[in-house]
C-alpha cells in the first residue's frame, strides 16, 4: 500500500509536537494587519493581533488559504513523498473558503483525497488525531476504509468555546453594539459551538472565566459521550494558568486518560480574542 500523508490548515491549531511526531503536513492561513499578509505560521506572535487591537479598536483580517498555495503545498508533499496518497481534513466549508480552495486544484493531482471536517481548531485537531491513530493502530486498512472511518469522525466532532473578549466579537461585527453593552454589563458569555459546520452561539454564561470554564465542561460532559481516550482543551493566550491546571483536574477525574491543551494561533485567536477557553473531543 502506498504511504499515506495526512494534511490539514493552520486554523486546525494542531501543536508542534503533535505535527513533527506524526509528520503532519500543516498549509497556513492568513492574517492582514494594516494591509500587509502574514501567514498564519507561528511566524507572527499572536501579542501583535492584541497589540494591533489596542492600537487600532479593530481586529485583523483572517483570510483562506489560496488555490495558488494550495498547489504549491500539495506538489511539495508530492515532491517529498513520491507516489503518496495525501488525505486533507480540511478546515469547515461553512466558515472559510479555504476548502473549496482546495477542491479547486485537487484535480491536478492523483491519489488527493478532501475531506472536510466541518470543524475548526480542536475540533478539526480531534479528527485529523482520529485519522492518525486509527492508520497507526491499523497500518494495512484498506483506503476505502480509512475514508469512511475519518467521514464517520466529522459527525462525532464536538467543539465548544467561550471567547475571551467580547470586544473581539464587537470589533469583528459579530455582535451589535446593544448587545455588547448588555452582556458586558451582566458580565455575560457567549458559548460558541460548531452546528452543521457553522460558528453558532447557543449559550450564555455569566461570572468569571474561572467559573464559566467549569460550568462550560459539566455542561459539555453531560451534554455528549465523549471518548474517554483524548479531550483537547482550547485557550487563547491571556487564559490564567489557574483554570487550566482547574480544567486538567476535573478532567481526569472525569475518567480522561489523555488530555492535551492546544494554544490557539493566530486566525483563531482573532476571533477569540485573549483568554479564551474551549473543549473539544470524539462522542463514542
Amino acid at each position: 500500500m502506498k504511504k499515506i500523508v495526512f494534511s490539514t490548515e493552520s486554523g486546525a491549531d494542531l501543536p508542534i509536537d503533535l505535527i513533527q511526531q506524526h509528520a503532519i503536513q500543516v498549509v497556513p492561513m492568513h492574517v492582514v494587519m494594516d494591509g500587509k499578509d502574514y501567514l498564519d505560521d507561528g511566524s507572527t506572535p499572536v501579542t501583535d493581533i492584541y497589540d494591533f487591537y489596542e492600537r487600532t479598536k479593530t481586529i485583523p483580517t483572517t483570510t483562506s488559504t489560496n488555490p495558488n498555495e494550495y498547489h504549491e503545498f500539495f506538489t511539495k508533499i508530492k515532491k517529498a513523498y513520491p507516489d503518496c496518497i495525501i488525505v486533507h481534513i480540511g478546515y469547515t466549508s461553512k466558515a472559510s473558503s479555504s476548502f473549496q480552495n482546495a477542491r479547486i486544484v485537487s484535480e491536478d493531482f492523483e491519489d488527493l483525497y478532501l475531506i472536510d471536517a466541518l470543524n475548526v481548531s480542536g475540533g478539526l485537531t480531534a479528527i485529523v488525531m482520529y485519522a492518525v491513530d486509527l492508520l497507526e493502530k491499523q497500518p494495512n486498512i484498506e483506503l476505502d476504509q480509512l475514508l469512511t472511518h475519518i467521514r464517520a469522525s466529522v459527525f462525532k466532532a464536538r467543539l465548544a468555546f467561550v471567547p475571551g473578549s467580547l470586544e473581539f466579537l464587537r470589533a469583528g461585527g459579530r455582535v451589535s453594539n446593544m448587545a455588547y453593552l448588555g452582556a458586558s454589563l451582566l458580565k455575560l458569555k457567549p458559548l460558541i459551538e460548531l452546528i452543521d459546520g457553522k460558528l453558532m452561539s447557543t449559550k450564555k454564561y455569566r461570572g468569571k472565566m474561572s467559573r464559566v470554564a467549569e460550568e462550560l465542561l459539566h455542561d459539555y460532559l453531560n451534554r455528549y459521550d465523549i471518548d474517554k481516550e483524548q479531550l483537547y482543551f482550547l485557550y487563547s493566550l491571556g487564559l490564567e494558568k489557574s483554570i487550566q491546571h482547574r480544567m486538567s483536574e476535573l478532567a481526569a477525574e472525569k475518567g480522561f486518560k489523555n488530555i492535551k491543551w492546544i494554544q490557539t494561533g493566530s486566525v483563531i485567536s482573532t476571533h477569540g480574542g485573549p483568554g479564551a477557553f474551549g473543549v473539544a473531543g470524539l462522542e463514542k
